[in-house]
């Protein structure tokens, strides 16, 4: 995809994302898999890549075992490798989860928002899950991005598509989700579309650009009916100065 803001950032004239989300790694989605996808996404020469929660499939044990962050060390990208916590980084043990992710080059966006170079924002939200799991409760977006330069352009990553509209709402130029696999096994993609507006692809609110993906990986049996695993490769243009 190549896709317009109409900002400028910094001195940069484009922004090669690569964009992965619900890998799943763990019993079924091991190292091979792992290293299968960092080729991949190495491939595509990133400036900056970016893992939309999901990254874990639960259970920490597995991966451990077969010492899947062993690939994830081989990803290359000028700007580095970030990565939010999904649904399943809850379900298996969240902080286990973000501290494995964390030691292995994936620097994890828990409600926190980072300015690179100068030229860009990338904001991560907490996933929506931390209200079951924990005591606590995630941040309004509109408090995430208060000391934000709005004058630059903003990438949020919030891993389940819901309410669209706060993104266009609080300025945000491009949204990356994932959650849905677009509901993996057909004829469960006729649900999903029914709960999201945005179940799987690309649309533009405003002059807010959404991108979500149906997963690299699968959640449960490796198969899938309506949809083939994707790494999405994003191309952003600025406004130049």
């Amino acid at each position: 995809y190549n896709i317009y803001i109409n900002k400028k950032a910094g001195s940069l004239k484009s922004l090669n994302i690569v964009m992965a989300s619900d890998l799943h790694l763990g019993t079924i989605n091991g190292k091979m898999f792992a290293y299968k996808i960092v080729d991949k996404i190495n491939k595509l020469k990133p400036d900056i890549i970016l893992f939309a929660g999901d990254i874990i499939d639960e259970d920490i044990k597995p991966v451990l075992k077969d010492n899947v962050g062993e690939a994830l060390f081989e990803l290359k990208a000028k700007y580095g490798v970030y990565g939010i916590t999904g649904n399943h980084e809850y379900i298996g043990g969240v902080n286990n989860a973000v501290n494995y992710l964390n030691a292995h080059k994936i620097q994890m966006l828990r409600d926190s928002s980072i300015l690179i170079d100068n030229a860009f924002y990338l904001v991560g939200r907490e996933d929506r899950s931390i209200n079951r799991f924990t005591d606590k409760g995630r941040k309004e977006l509109s408090e995430l991005i208060k000391e934000v330069d709005k004058s630059l352009p903003i990438i949020l990553m919030d891993h389940q598509p819901f309410h669209l509209e706060e993104a266009e709402q609080n300025g945000i130029d491009l949204q990356l989700s994932g959650h849905t696999h677009y509901g993996q096994l057909w004829p469960l993609n006729y649900i999903i579309k029914k709960i999201y507006e945005l179940p799987w692809g690309y649309k533009v609110k405003g002059n807010t650009h959404y991108y979500v993906s149906c997963g690299a990986g699968g959640w449960g049996p490796p198969v899938r009916i309506g949809s083939l695993p994707e790494i999405v490769n994003i191309k952003l243009h600025f406004q130049e100065n």
